[in-house]
């Protein structure tokens, strides 16, 4: 660990609790590791997901549940702070949940960046990182916060955006978590072997893998987190409600296992080629 390092601070602008574990934890953790400050901000508390009534014992509301669950889970990861920007969870596409006022989906863009740029100049990130253009599945909420996040790397470092009471911060590195498309079309291949429909994947049959796995995002950095893997698994264990605790297990659990336990990135600030040689970190 270097001063450099302890001075580093890196922030995820995620969605919903369980995008922290079950997406790009294992990396959170080994930066976190390594003495950098990681950050999250949550756009949302995941209210529009279905949970198994077993699991609100003690909790007031789905939200509740899933705020406790993701506070353990950053524990595990060793973040140094957790940002809950407080919008209603938008649901898949389609849902009901959609035409709630209080949506993520349903707030102006340039409001949710104002929040983010705010909070990026406040903790001064020198690495942004948040979902692919896509979402990594086509989630509402996720590429509504990806374009938010966009936009609030932009406003973070411009000295004429005055939407924030802190002083301006230029962040060396704006990333966008990929999802290896050899992973997604191993998976599908699996599925339809053993009978599935990949094209209603999850617990409710709502995300479409096969169409997925031919969406390709160009790799420029990939991080080997499997030293760490076991604190992904018991992040990932605390969002039980989702289904946390058999992630690293059965059927995914083989996929990560034959893969590897990386994660991929596509570097959006600087821009470079597509085509450019794989980096091995974030720096």
């Amino acid at each position: 660990m270097t001063e450099t390092n302890i001075q580093k601070s890196i922030v995820a602008v995620l969605a919903h609790p369980a995008d922290d574990s079950f997406g790009m934890g294992g990396t959170l953790a080994l930066y976190a590791q390594r003495g950098y400050k990681v950050s999250l901000i949550c756009a949302t508390l995941g209210e529009a997901g279905t949970v198994d009534a077993h699991f609100l014992e003690g909790y007031g509301s789905i939200a509740e549940l899933r705020e406790a669950e993701l506070r353990c889970a950053i524990q595990h990861l060793g973040l140094s702070e957790l940002v809950l920007l407080g919008y209603r969870d938008s649901g898949m596409p389609g849902s009901a949940d959609n035409s709630h006022p209080d949506a993520h989906i349903n707030q102006p863009i340039e409001q949710v960046a104002q929040k983010v740029a705010d909070h990026l100049r406040r903790l001064k990130a020198d690495i942004v990182m948040t979902f692919d253009p896509i979402g990594g599945y086509r989630h509402p909420d996720h590429i509504h916060i990806h374009e938010a996040t966009k936009l609030a790397f932009d406003f973070c470092a411009d000295p004429a955006y005055k939407g924030s009471n802190q002083l301006p911060h230029q962040p060396s590195r704006l990333y966008y978590h990929t999802i290896p498309r050899g992973f997604l079309r191993f998976a599908v291949g699996l599925i339809r072997l053993f009978g599935g429909d990949p094209t209603r994947w999850g617990r409710n049959k709502d995300i479409d893998l096969a169409s997925l796995a031919n969406v390709d995002f160009p790799t420029h950095v990939e991080i080997d987190y499997s030293s760490l893997s076991h604190v992904k698994t018991s992040a990932s264990a605390c969002h039980a409600s989702q289904g946390g605790s058999q992630m690293r297990k059965g059927f995914i659990g083989f996929i990560f296992r034959m893969l590897g336990e990386k994660d991929t990135f596509m570097q959006a600030y600087p821009a470079i080629a597509d085509n450019a040689a794989r980096k091995y970190s974030l720096d």
